[in-house]
């Protein structure tokens, strides 16, 4: 099995974007840039640089449909 470099890149500055429309949030290590992405469940998404076999990013899909509904489970 491949290895998958993850967090290597110590100076990358993690940058994020929210889209309240389609209530899902890019979260990115380093500039955003194109890459591969493998759906791991739930509505995560990561995303995989394949030419440097490193992981670049994460979308997260329904984010704000989830804290909601975290919320409304604590506040019970």
């Amino acid at each position: 099995m491949e290895t998958v470099k993850l967090f290597e890149q110590k100076s990358a500055q993690a940058t994020w974007e929210y889209d309240g429309e389609a209530d899902t949030l890019y979260f990115s290590f380093g500039k955003p840039k194109p890459a591969t992405g493998v759906d791991v469940g739930q509505g995560v998404i990561v995303r995989y640089d394949e030419k440097a076999g490193e992981v670049i990013g994460l979308t997260i899909v329904g984010v704000g449909r989830r804290m909601e509904e975290y919320i409304r489970l604590k506040s019970s």
